[in-house]
């Protein structure tokens, strides 16, 4: 192909001449509801999600699995401090005293102190990250594998 044919088929050429332009990207439709006045109809694209990048998805799976760890142990906290300014444990102690009965010593905080529910709460959200990046990662590859048996998820998409 000449130089002179190259540049008669770029698309930049293609974009200066209306014919060509035309026939190559069709336009969108529009209906006439006057004379004067068109309204657009707005288009309709059928796509097919025939591969997902396992990388992407370990790397967004990560990223969640971070925030949804930083949540929970946010939220243990807090539910543990509420109960506590609620006074339930004390009132838990109290049940446990009068049902063991006063020769026995049970104080429920040296099990259910901060500090040890909060590192429970803590081992918990670092093991909730690895499984579930490790779980995204694995579905990411068999959607693959099934996307190439039977050809992907269909998504119809619209500028509405």
């Amino acid at each position: 192909m000449s130089p002179a044919e190259r540049t008669a088929s770029s698309p930049a050429t293609a974009a200066a001449s209306p014919s060509k332009a035309s026939a190559a990207a069709p336009s969108r439709p529009a209906a006439r509801t006057g004379p004067a006045q068109a309204v657009e109809v707005p288009r309709r694209v059928r796509l097919t999600l025939a591969r997902v990048d396992p990388w992407s998805v370990t790397k967004l799976s990560f990223l969640l699995s971070v925030a949804v760890g930083i949540a929970l142990v946010v939220a243990t906290a807090v539910v543990w401090s509420v109960l506590d300014g609620m006074g339930v444990f004390t009132d838990v102690n109290g049940l446990l005293r009068d049902v063991v009965g006063g020769e026995v010593d049970v104080n429920l905080l040296d099990y259910l102190g901060f500090g040890k529910v909060l590192s429970l709460a803590t081992v918990i959200a670092v093991v909730d990250v690895v499984l579930l990046t490790a779980l995204s990662t694995i579905l990411a590859f068999l959607y693959n594998v099934s996307a190439a048996l039977v050809g992907g998820l269909h998504v119809t998409l619209s500028d509405d």
